[in-house]
């Protein structure tokens, strides 16, 4: 694009959350980079904030409610939709400062009323401005609470303003790929709650990491590259316990090297610059033992020390491009688009068009009640029922394309 211009396909593949080619970095339609979150460093993090959050609902509307244990589990947008009722309350405050990344609250329209007419002493027929503000509030006071607990690891640490929705499940701006699903229960007179939180998969790995979660693993995993090394050499008889160690000069001719018959080998073993310690300085000697001959140019460390075995980390290379796709997506959050419904389609010969008058009937490819096709630009991204509100047409979303769908379509 020599004109700076995005071409439509360009813009229908970034509302379809996808690349242009319709694969993403890790080569996958839909799926984000693979990050390295410890889950139960999270859970306990949950945990953690289970009292404040508690104290904070019960402050502000002046209830009793009870939050049980957290729940806290990858998951992506397809597994959280299966949960959720058809319209829900959603608040985006995500991370912009300290970290970057997704961060989303959803509540049921149930919930979110119920928390209104506790704080405001009246009840609310629907979920309105009033009725977002009042939740966005409480689920600020959370957030902050969060951050709070990680100031000590993440120091300024900071979210951007929340912006809250009432609208259908699939319209709602998840995080990418996959991300860190935390649910909080909550109850009050025996009624059940939930509040869900979704964090980002480059943001939740920065937390994992800041609370030392992946450390302990790594570190782990050091200890145990460490001692089977230690074991190799054991076995080998170069070991710090092998008797080997303390063969002196003159025993070295006659007994095999940590006790193992090496008769008949004839080896050849290159060890260039390696020193005799405790061998009065000799270099470069030869050793016969047990019938294997050892070339001159052998050294043996009698003082070998066992190598600090570390597990080698990789840099992620995919979150700079994930924090990309946000950032391209966020650029044109404020285009207005053309959003057409169509009822159906069919073809017509010129003579058949030019003999129209009033009264006449158009058969559609479509059979009566079918959904009818919503489209964006032309494109069509999700099907609907006609319904009638207030004496005006509407059509309600029934069905959300998969991107795989989208992407197709553009060809």
């Amino acid at each position: 694009m020599s004109d700076g211009a995005i071409s439509q396909d360009e813009i229908d593949a970034l509302l379809s959350g996808v690349a242009v080619d319709g694969l993403n970095s890790s080569g996958h339609v839909g799926n984000g980079p693979n990050y390295h979150i410890d889950i139960p460093t999270l859970q306990k993090l949950a945990e953690d904030l289970v009292p404040k959050l508690e104290e904070n609902v019960n402050k502000y509307t002046g209830a009793s409610f009870k939050v049980e244990t957290p729940v806290v589990e990858l998951s992506d947008r397809d597994k959280v939709l299966a949960r959720l009722p058809e319209v829900v309350v959603g608040i985006n405050a995500d991370y912009n400062e300290g970290i970057k990344g997704g961060h989303l609250y959803i509540l049921s329209p149930e919930f979110s009323l119920k928390l209104f007419a506790l704080v405001n002493n009246e009840e609310a027929t629907e979920v309105d401005d009033m009725v977002l503000s009042v939740v966005s509030e409480i689920v600020a006071t959370h957030i902050s609470a969060q951050i709070n607990c990680l100031d000590s690891k993440l120091p300024g640490i900071a979210y951007a303003t929340p912006e809250s929705v009432n609208e259908s499940k699939a319209m709602i701006m998840f995080p990418q790929g996959e991300f860190v699903l935390s649910s909080y229960p909550l109850t009050l007179d025996g009624k059940a709650y939930t509040l869900w939180e979704c964090l980002s998969g480059d943001a939740a790995e920065k937390v994992s990491n800041a609370l030392g979660g992946n450390a302990a693993a790594a570190g782990g995993a050091d200890e145990s590259m460490a001692g089977i090394g230690m074991d190799a050499l054991n076995g080998m008889g170069l070991g710090p316990d092998a008797s080997a160690m303390n063969m002196g000069a003159q025993a070295m001719g006659a007994a095999p090297m940590g006790g193992a018959p090496m008769g008949g080998m004839q080896q050849g073993m290159g060890m260039p610059n390696m020193g005799m310690a405790g061998m009065g300085g000799m270099q470069n000697m030869g050793m016969g033992m047990g019938g294997m001959q050892m070339p001159q140019n052998m050294g043996v460390n009698m003082g070998m020390n066992v190598p600090n075995v570390q597990s080698l980390q990789f840099p992620n290379l995919a979150t700079g491009v994930a924090a990309g796709e946000q950032g391209n997506i966020g650029l044109i959050m404020d285009v207005f688009m053309e959003m057409t419904v169509e009822l159906g389609r069919t073809k017509r010969s010129i003579k058949d068009i030019l003999g129209m008058g009033e009264g006449t009937i158009i058969e559609l490819d479509k059979l009566a009640g079918e959904p009818v096709d919503i489209l964006v630009n032309h494109k069509q991204i999700a099907k609907g029922e006609v319904v009638v509100i207030d004496e005006n047409f509407g059509v309600r979303v029934t069905e959300i394309l998969s991107p795989m769908e989208r992407v197709n379509d553009l060809n």
